[in-house]
């Protein structure tokens, strides 16, 4: 089950369609905090990040056994950021998260910055190899769709599966001191977006949240 700070803050809203409670209202970042360079603000409705490296996190709490939807667009043909999950700890600094938490990347070249396909959109970032590379460039929108189901992650965009990763499954050596430690992510735990740089500009439209659907992991 979800985390007891998540199930009190969000357990009454998930009657909206699809059982979907938006996290984000198009209005301001009232339950969001930042840490680390940069900063995101609200634009015309959208999360516009900028500068960086920092992370935007949710501040109710941790979750788990739950999926989140992320809607989003580059504003250019390629722009990177990512979805930070199972993050161990409250963030205070924008390290811990990369080191203890999974990235799901979102980048669609990750060759421009002498990176290869386990950096790629959907990805958990230098962890798991895509099992497809939907993501459309900017300005188009996105959905991704992250899945907690226990020790299960599962990440599609655009409605088609990109990873599919269980704790303890195999994972390739690190090959940049920037990509995270190896090692379990707890079951719960908490999430934001990353804000990478001034060259780096997305939009989020949606970031909403609802406990697993009947059927676990896979789920649509």
């Amino acid at each position: 089950m979800m985390c007891l700070m998540l199930a009190g803050c969000v357990s009454a809203a998930f009657g909206d369609e699809g059982g979907w409670k938006q996290l984000f209202d198009g209005k301001d970042l009232n339950g969001w905090k930042h840490v680390g360079p940069g900063a995101d603000s609200v634009v015309d409705g959208l999360i516009k990040t900028g500068g960086g490296m920092g992370l935007l996190y949710w501040t109710g709490g941790k979750i788990g056994n739950c999926q989140l939807r992320i809607v989003y667009k580059m504003r250019d043909f390629n722009d990177n950021s990512g979805v930070f999950v199972r993050i161990p700890l409250e963030p205070r600094e924008e390290w811990m998260p990369v080191h203890y938490g999974y990235e799901v990347q979102i980048d669609n070249h990750p060759e421009t910055s002498k990176e290869d396909e386990y950096h790629i959109t959907g990805t958990l970032y230098s962890l798991t190899k895509p099992l497809a590379k939907p993501g459309k460039p900017g300005p188009e929108w996105n959905t991704m769709i992250i899945t907690l189901d226990g020790p299960h992650t599962i990440v599609t965009v655009n409605g088609v599966k990109v990873t599919d990763y269980k704790e303890g499954d195999p994972v390739p050596e690190r090959k940049f001191p920037f990509e995270p430690q190896h090692g379990p992510r707890p079951l719960q735990g908490w999430f934001g977006l990353q804000n990478h740089s001034d060259n780096d500009i997305v939009f989020f439209k949606e970031v909403a949240i609802r406990p697993l659907p009947k059927g676990g992991a896979g789920s649509k």
